[in-house]
């Protein structure tokens, strides 16, 4: 297999990546292909750190909209994420990884404390580290977790896998059919046009820190592998230019 172009890289997978076909929770066959991928990207030496979504489970922005508590709904949504990184553990496991999860809020019965250098020395040693429960803090999401976490750690990229989205698009692409890809994109582009990369308070820590995004489909064929491996794919956000792809026109 080819060589990588990263040594450690950051996977942002949302919950709804987990979904699959379903319109709820988690489907046990999409998890073990996303855990295929990851135990392939870190067999080519990458040394790959996991923040997952929770959004499969758990909405806290929309339980709050009913009348919940906003940082009561936000705790909801940190043991939503909890619960899908012990089903990718599990999966990560089953096809022969090595793997910890931490969480940043303590549950010491099925997972370690979130600790930065216990986590850099598991990564040292090959291990995979899925980090759970976002930040710890309600009123922020899980991309400001994946940011947060992938600065802390010196990743050399932040890998984005969306659901069924094959990078950063002009307007949405599931409603607008005349919807371009962009094949490079600037942080001040995609902050001032609000495109749908991440959150802003996200965006903003990762052009602060100059850390590179990768937005790609985690169905496509080896999509994490090839974006671990540097290959072209999906968008990439960073100090660049920003430039469309010429056919991704969604017919």
């Amino acid at each position: 297999m080819p060589g990588a172009a990263y040594k450690r890289v950051l996977l942002k997978v949302s919950g709804e990546a987990l979904m699959g076909g379903a319109s709820y929770g988690i489907d046990p066959a999409t998890v073990r292909s996303i855990a295929l991928q990851i135990k392939s990207a870190n067999d080519m030496g990458v040394q790959v750190a996991v923040v997952v979504g929770g959004g499969n489970i758990w909405r806290g922005a929309q339980a709050s909209q009913t009348g919940m508590d906003r940082a009561t709904a936000d705790y909801a949504g940190m043991l939503a994420t909890v619960i899908n990184a012990l089903a990718l553990q599990d999966a990560i496991e089953q096809v022969g990884g090595d793997v910890r999860t931490q969480t940043a809020i303590p549950i010491q019965q099925v997972a370690e404390p979130y600790i930065r250098r216990r986590a850099i020395r598991h990564l040292q040693k090959r291990r995979v580290v899925i980090f759970a429960a976002g930040t710890g803090n309600p009123f922020m999401t899980t991309d400001t977790a994946a940011a947060l976490r992938g600065i802390e750690i010196d990743a050399e990229v932040l890998l984005i896998a969306k659901n069924r989205v094959d990078g950063v698009y002009d307007a949405a692409p599931r409603k607008h059919a005349g919807a371009r890809r962009f094949h490079s994109l600037s942080y001040m582009d995609a902050l001032s046009r609000r495109l749908e990369v991440m959150d802003s308070t996200a965006l903003s820590l990762c052009m602060e820190n100059n850390l590179p995004i990768v937005v790609f489909d985690v169905g496509a064929p080896d999509g994490i592998a090839r974006a671990a491996r540097g290959d072209d794919i999906g968008t990439t956000v960073g100090d660049g230019e920003t430039v469309m792809d010429a056919d991704t026109a969604r017919a």
